[in-house]
């Protein structure tokens, strides 16, 4: 009889649901939602009640006052690119995957202000070209951007190229539209620079991952379009060497410096290995590589002949062993092409285990002197992959292992060694990608007690029936 009843009261949910978001908004049928519960990277599939996909904020509002009226777990999701299972719900089958992508539209572009409002679902890359078509820019660049959605963006503070000149996410967010796990609207979307009343709750639902409520709507800031960029690729003996010339370069160049990125030898060889097409910058094999970005928005600003100049005493010292400044936007394409193939060279080459790490920038070349030599000592046929945006201290640090996905045993025993080794150099074991379900346990290891009772208790007061992405986080 209790099954009778439970089938008759879901059915009644569902049908509650698609009288809010009509049937363009609801998926129920398990092919049809296949693409929504496995995530980018294929580690994490789960079951869902239904995709939910409202239009409005009212009716993520109405959506949300039912999910808490029958204690529905509620998992938001934006363009499903996350890479540590946030947007991907367990496998009860209790839960609705609540989608965004439906709203995707511009709300407004105030170039007095310089800020743009937009829906949630907004692909980041639409949000940056319409600031171009305005002759504006927003700076947020990731490898995903042709697909991830603003919220999802802002969900979980994302990083990129940029972060160096303009900050993550949550530096870009002027206000916020947000629904509370009770459904109701906070109409946050103030442009305003300075607003000192008390807490900065847009700040905290920024990189909650859902967990505190839903992100419909934000306020971003644009800049000038930089006017002339400048683009090189330079060829170092040693990973530390990278430190060493951010400084130099950041000391002669301010904030026109935009991007500083480091690439290990593994990670041109894959891939030149999976891309065929591209092509290797130096006419000898260096064992890493610093990829850099000016930028400036004076139209005659002369960045190669400053970044030329700069370069003269890292020459002189033996830190750059070689250099190229790309003389057109295609070879710069291609310099930047090699960066952003890595993270689908890796996928192809098979499953590692994945470590998005940050350090403080003079503790990045330690922290590699001591990590590969006791990851190599743990596991001598694996493979380190190195690279990350060096300017802000954020390393994507793997270990791959040819032929074979690393077993459960081998993914504790590489976690152990890299995330020690941050504890002790005062790092985080999470710098752009977030907690989700994969970190979630993990960090009450790297945590105080203080820190985590603080978090709880914040989950708890915001989201007390506990069905704002349950399991993920904390």
């Amino acid at each position: 009889m209790s099954n009778v009843v439970s089938k008759v009261t879901a059915t009644a949910f569902i049908e509650n649901l698609r009288a809010i978001v009509g049937d363009l908004g609801l998926i129920t049928q398990q092919a049809d939602m296949a693409s929504y519960l496995t995530d980018w990277r294929g580690n994490y599939t789960g079951q869902a009640l239904a995709v939910v996909r409202p239009a409005s904020t009212l009716e993520v509002a109405a959506v949300v006052k039912i999910c808490a009226a029958t204690r529905t777990p509620i998992v938001p999701q934006g363009g499903n690119t996350g890479l540590v299972g946030g947007g991907i719900p367990d496998n009860s089958g209790r839960a609705i995957i609540l989608s965004l992508r439906r709203m995707n539209r511009i709300r407004e572009i105030d170039l007095i202000n310089s800020a743009i409002t937009v829906d949630a679902g907004c692909i980041l890359q639409t949000v940056q070209e319409a600031a171009r078509e305005h002759q504006q820019f927003f700076p947020l660049s990731l490898a995903a951007e042709g697909t991830c959605t603003i919220g999802g963006n802002l969900s979980t503070n994302a990083g990129g190229t940029t972060v160096l000149r303009y900050g993550n996410t949550r530096d870009l967010v002027l206000g916020i539209e947000t629904v509370t796990p009770d459904g109701s609207i906070w109409h946050g979307l103030k442009a305003l620079r300075k607003d000192n009343t008390g807490y900065d709750l847009k700040h905290l639902l920024m990189g909650a991952e859902g967990t505190l409520g839903i992100i419909t709507g934000a306020v971003l800031k644009l800049y000038p379009i930089p006017q002339r960029t400048c683009t090189a690729m330079i060829a170092i003996a040693k990973a530390q060497d990278s430190v060493a010339l951010l400084k130099m370069i950041r000391d002669a160049l301010g904030d026109r410096l935009t991007g500083f990125e480091l690439m290990s030898r593994v990670c041109i060889d894959s891939v030149i290995k999976y891309f065929p097409a591209t092509i290797e910058p130096f006419s000898a094999r260096h064992n890493w590589q610093v990829l850099i970005e000016l930028g400036d928005t004076m139209h005659e600003s002369p960045l190669d002949d400053a970044l030329s100049g700069a370069l003269i005493p890292a020459f002189d010292s033996g830190l750059v062993r070689d250099a190229i400044i790309a003389t057109s936007e295609a070879q710069a394409a291609a310099m930047w092409n090699i960066r952003e193939q890595i993270p689908e060279a890796e996928k192809l080459d098979g499953k590692s285990v994945k470590h998005d790490i940050s350090l403080p920038i003079s503790r990045i070349g330690a922290f590699i002197n001591l990590a590969g030599p006791q990851l190599k000592n743990a596991f001598p046929t694996a493979e380190v992959i190195c690279f990350g945006h060096i300017g802000d201290g954020n390393l994507h640090y793997n270990l791959s292992f040819p032929g074979a996905a690393p077993t459960l045993d081998q993914t504790r025993a590489a976690n152990n060694i890299v995330y020690g080794l941050l504890d002790e150099m005062h790092g985080s074991i999470s710098a752009e990608h977030g907690l989700g379900q994969m970190k979630r346990d993990e960090i009450t290891r790297h945590k105080s007690t203080v820190e985590l009772d603080m978090m709880r208790a914040i989950k708890k007061a915001l989201d007390p029936l506990n069905i704002m992405n349950p399991g993920k986080v904390i």
